[in-house]
């Protein structure tokens, strides 16, 4: 189990080693590194003295600003003649990354979207050996895991966000399955606050509504990059953050 890859391409293609299975769950791209501002898709464009200022301001929750300084820098690039657009340029950057994650995979793998990935270009690099779902289920090695992709609206706005009636209704259609595998944690102040960055992520309501008439007997999920709580019991339920892959490199091992 991965989550949170962020362009982890190196460590992505050794996690699936002795493994039946590898399972992602999502945030494959790599915008803006919080620890090392010299990395991603923003300092590429911007510079790292640009991305050592937005981090700045959305750790201060001033995310006002945060989006007003993004504005101007890409009204910046277009008077200097960058022609392509803002959509045009992060799908470049983007599709870049895909074809060196995609084909780190190890076969099969099961994957599901991130807040911050791009769900359309996927089927373009997903291989044969990458099962990719959304609201679905599937089986392996006799157990029944559901996959829910995505995050909820925040103010960070990123590529992947839905409404929280849109999220509850893929929760909903997966059903009773025996893994619960999201990208989002479920909405416990624990598992959803993050101690680096100082701020609740946001976590679903429909998942812990799920774990408690489901009773799965795993929940596995990411987007948290440092939980105040890592694991948690939630009644018949094994909630786990199976890590920030990007800086660890290390999967997480589900055995049974």
């Amino acid at each position: 189990m991965v989550s949170d890859v962020h362009g982890n391409s190196q460590a992505l293609g050794a996690a699936g080693d002795g493994a039946d299975a590898l399972i992602c769950l999502g945030d494959l791209v790599l915008f803006l590194d919080y620890a090392d501002h010299s990395r991603g898709i923003f300092p590429e464009l911007f510079g790292v003295e640009n991305a050592d200022l937005i981090v700045e301001l959305r750790t201060a929750r001033r995310f006002e600003e945060a989006r007003e300084l993004a504005g101007r820098l890409w009204a910046g690039l277009e008077a200097r003649g960058f022609t392509e657009g803002k959509e045009a340029a992060i799908e470049a950057a983007v599709r870049k990354q895909y074809a060196e994650l995609f084909a780190a995979f190890s076969a099969p793998t099961y994957a599901t979207y991130g807040n911050v990935d791009i769900p359309r270009l996927w089927p373009e690099y997903a291989g044969p050996g990458t099962t990719v779902l959304d609201g679905e289920r599937v089986e392996i090695g006799g157990r029944v895991f559901g996959f829910v992709g995505g995050g909820l609206r925040s103010p960070m706005r990123t590529p992947y966000e839905i409404d929280d009636e849109t999220y509850a209704a893929k929760i909903a259609a997966v059903g009773e399955v025996d893994v619960l595998c999201t990208h989002i944690p479920p909405d416990v102040p624990e598992l959803c606050y993050d101690t680096v960055a100082r701020r609740f992520e946001r976590g679903s309501s429909a998942i812990l509504d799920a774990i408690h008439a489901v009773r799965p007997a795993y929940h596995l999920f990411g987007h948290v990059h440092q939980p105040l709580a890592r694991r948690m019991r939630i009644g018949a339920t094994e909630c786990v953050n199976v890590g920030h892959f990007a800086s660890t490199g290390t999967p997480w091992a589900l055995e049974w």
